[in-house]
């Protein structure tokens, strides 16, 4: 959407971590404000009207009806965590909240490069957005520990189960839910 820029590519206008998504890792999206490719929504136009608004919770008009549901679904990334990330944002600050993402990112691209078998890598996106970043960080060195000698199926079997144990203690679950 043309005029539509922002600064932070990694966490996006409306709560979403936008650094931890296939579709940025794979360089098929910017992030949210991050170029002319860019779909238009409708709360990158309601940002437009609004000056000096960088988030979503800047705006004397937060949490307006655009946010009615808007964890409901997810699209490419998990919408699971969008407002509480949102307000988690907010809580910590930009430094903070973005130290905390780019170490998760860093995370991600391990389990990625060192435990996909070409078929996790939508598991492990969401994992590492929905799931504490201490988790995440206990899962990974378990595995960088326990798991050399393995083969890279047997790798990826047991990153899976390690995430899938993670979430079910936190009463998360670790799939996209699409609109019906």
């Amino acid at each position: 959407m043309r005029d539509f820029k922002r600064e932070n590519l990694s966490f996006s206008l409306c709560g979403l971590n936008c650094g931890l998504c296939s579709m940025n890792l794979n360089q098929y999206c910017p992030g949210c404000g991050g170029g002319e490719g860019n779909q238009a929504c409708s709360i990158a136009k309601c940002s437009l009207q609004h000056e000096n608004v960088e988030y979503c919770f800047q705006c004397k008009n937060y949490s307006c009806e655009k946010y009615d549901n808007i964890d409901e679904f997810d699209s490419f990334i998990t919408h699971q965590h969008q407002k509480q990330d949102m307000e988690k944002f907010k809580k910590l600050g930009i430094e903070l909240y973005s130290a905390e993402q780019q170490r998760k990112k860093t995370l991600l691209n391990h389990l990625l490069d060192t435990y996909n078998d070409g078929r996790k890598k939508t598991l492990f996106c969401v994992a590492v957005n929905l799931l504490d970043l201490n988790d995440l960080e206990n899962i990974v060195s378990e595995l960088d520990e326990n798991t050399p000698n393995l083969t890279l199926k047997e790798k990826s079997a047991r990153a899976s189960i390690l995430l899938q144990e993670a979430a079910m203690k936190n009463h998360l679950v670790l799939k996209l839910r699409k609109k019906k």
